[in-house]
Formats: C-alpha cells, structure tokens, sequence
C-alpha cells in the first residue's frame, strides 16, 4: 500500500533538523538533526550541501516512518530572504529527482516559527536567540522587522544584550559613568583581564555567538544591579519596537514569543510584557504552540491538503508545484 508523505526541514544556524510524516494521519518520525550548517557561496545558500545532508537523512526517516513516497516537501531555510537564489533555482528539482516531490515550499526561517508559534491566524511573533526579528501577517501579506545582524540591528536579541552588558563591564574598568561592577566582574571571570577582550573578540567569525553567550550574565546579575536591569529594558524596549512595526492593526490579534532569547525568564520578560502591553493594547500575548520544525510540519500537511491559507511571495514563502512550475501562489 502506498502511504503519501511529506517532508519539513528546519534549516539554521545549528544544522538541519528534519521530520518526515504521513500526510492523512498524525504519525510522523522524530526530528533528526545533522549539526553541520548548510555553506553560503556566492549565489546564496548552497542548495548542493543542503541536498548532500538531506538525502541520507530523508532516505532513514522515510524507513521508520513507513512512508513510501515523498510528495509534498517544505523546506525553512535561515537566510533565505537575502540568499535564497540558489534554493529557489536549484531546489525544486533536486527533491523531485531525488525523492519524487512534486510540490515544494520554500520558507524563511522566519516564517516557520511564525506557524510554528501561531499557526495560520493573524498576528505577530518575535525569532529571538543570538539576534532577533519580528514577523507579522493579517493573512494578506507578511511584515517583517529588523534581523539585520548584530552589526546593523537585532535590536534586543542576544547579542545585542551581551554586547551592552560587556560595554557596561567596560566602562567599570575604565572608571567611566554608567559602568556595573557586578558585571565587570562576570565578564573577567568568563574572558579574562579586560584588556585582552578586544583580540579575543574582534577576529573571530562567531563573535555574534560570543556576545550571546554573556548575555544571561546579564539576566543573572539584574535582580540586584540596576545597570543590568536597565539593559534588560531596554532590549524589552526595543523587542516591543520590533513586534508593533509588524503587529496587524486591526482586529484581536496574538502575539508569541519563540526562541531561546526568552528562556532568560522573568528578568527580561516582565519589562517586556509590559511593554507589549502598553503599546499594543488590542493584542492578545499568547504562549508559542511549537518550534519552527513544527512550523514547517504545519505547512507541509496543509500544503498537501490544499488547505494552505498563508500569504505567498517571492521573499518569504514561495510554493513550487505541478500547477506553477515556476513558483507562484
């Protein structure tokens, strides 16, 4: 008996995680992981060394899963709204070589932990972990604000707290006014003399990771140290700023948060709930339902069922099927 199966992908920074499932039931296999993020070259994301790791990875779950064929495939992808050339060119017909997929979506990361969060209702949901972005739709269309990296934006996320919290250890060395000594102090104990901070951290390719990687200090050090504190408002300020920008104005819309920024707790999200309370009084603070691998689930089984409601573009999320070979809808 043929069983008809789908396929999510949840593509970022830390790997692949992917599920294969049956399309008309609930069994799906557990995630498998591959720890090895996909290469960028000079035309994006390099479809090739997704499609190197994918094909194993599918060909295992597929077994387990007791699915026989693949014909729906939704594939999140970090990055995919800048560097997605590559994948939308390549991708569609790697899968259906590979696996005999007929109807593939591509997704920014964005957009699955938009599903994943809320599924297919109108509203906003903040992506934060080392950075940080905001993605709304009112089902028409999607918004999206900041993600633009730790050097130009991700305003509130992780590195942006742990780059404010080590300018604040900085300035305590220096003797400066609006320096923390408790701070400080976590900073010497984590990088050593502060005078070598620069060099261990300026050459270094993750240097957006080790900034996050000081920013739980931070929640640490703010029950007792207004400094520390203030930082965690102000990135609450600016996570606020971000998820309004994007927030549909109309209507009782919901609002998650999704990602390991907010596992920071209550240091971080008491100031930000009352935040987002102050400046959207018409939305409704909701807890995430899932991660974006489920996310990419949901869309898969929707995909398949023809009962995909979502807004499509070229940028965010795109459908390539046997009707619109070229990606429309």
């Amino acid at each position: 008996m043929t069983i008809p199966g789908f396929l999510a992908v949840d593509s970022g920074g830390s790997g692949l995680r992917v599920v294969v499932g049956e399309v008309g039931g609930g069994r799906r296999s557990g995630p498998l992981s591959s720890g090895e993020p996909v290469r960028t070259g000079a035309r994006g994301i390099d479809a090739g060394h997704l499609m190197e790791q994918l094909v194993p990875m599918v060909r295992a779950l597929a077994e387990k899963a007791e699915v026989s064929e693949v014909g729906t495939a939704v594939i999140g992808a970090a990055g995919l709204a800048t560097l997605g050339d590559e994948l939308r060119a390549e991708l569609p017909g790697a899968l259906a070589r590979e696996f005999g997929v007929r109807t593939v979506a591509l997704a920014a990361d964005a957009v699955i932990a938009y599903v994943g969060a809320l599924g297919a209702r109108p509203g906003a949901v903040v992506a934060g972990g080392t950075g940080l972005i905001a993605i709304g739709t009112d089902l028409a269309g999607w918004r999206r604000a900041d993600g633009w990296g730790h050097l130009l934006g991700d305003c509130g996320g992780g590195a942006w707290i742990g780059r404010a919290g080590l300018e604040a250890a900085l300035r305590a060395h220096d003797g400066r006014d609006g320096g923390s000594g408790a701070l400080l102090s976590c900073a010497e104990e984590r990088f050593g003399a502060m005078a070598g901070l620069p060099g261990q951290l300026y050459p270094r390719s993750d240097r957006a990771a080790v900034l996050a990687s000081f920013a739980p200090l931070v929640a640490e050090c703010a029950p007792d140290d207004p400094v520390a504190a203030g930082i965690l408002r102000a990135a609450a300020r600016h996570i606020a700023e971000s998820a309004v920008a994007v927030c549909p104005a109309a209507g009782e819309p919901h609002i998650a948060l999704t990602g390991g920024l907010f596992k920071m707790g209550e240091p971080l999200l008491t100031p930000l709930y009352k935040e987002l309370a102050k400046r959207l009084p018409w939305a409704r603070s909701v807890t995430a339902e899932g991660d974006p691998l489920d996310g990419a689930v949901r869309i898969a089984r929707d995909l398949a069922a023809g009962a995909l409601v979502l807004p499509c573009d070229d940028v965010m999320l795109s459908v390539v099927g046997p009707d619109d070979p070229k990606g429309t809808r």
